[in-house]
């Protein structure tokens, strides 16, 4: 019974933190606002069910190109969080 509650407990935190990066990244550009509310803000339910697979490839390559062009505007920022989380992970593990 435990094991079942953790993968259910690690399926939720993974849920949560897609969906939380989804809002930064609607809340960060443009481009992917109006995607994901052209995708899922008018449609009926059956149909809505029907374009789930289509929506979510679409959305996931609007937000692999937002994270490109964001990381590629911010590199040195992000070359500091990644030295950052390995000096980190190297203190951490010592």
């Amino acid at each position: 019974m435990v094991p079942l509650r953790r993968a259910l407990a690690d399926t939720l935190v993974s849920a949560a933190a897609v969906g939380s990066l989804l809002l930064v990244l609607v809340a960060a550009d443009d481009r992917v606002r109006d995607q994901v509310l052209w995708r899922f803000g008018a449609l009926h339910p059956s149909m809505a069910l029907s374009q789930a697979g289509g929506q979510v490839r679409n959305v996931a390559a609007i937000a692999a190109e937002t994270v490109r062009d964001q990381s590629l505007e911010h590199a040195p920022l992000l070359i500091f969080v990644v030295v950052a989380t390995v000096l980190l992970l190297a203190m951490s593990r010592t």
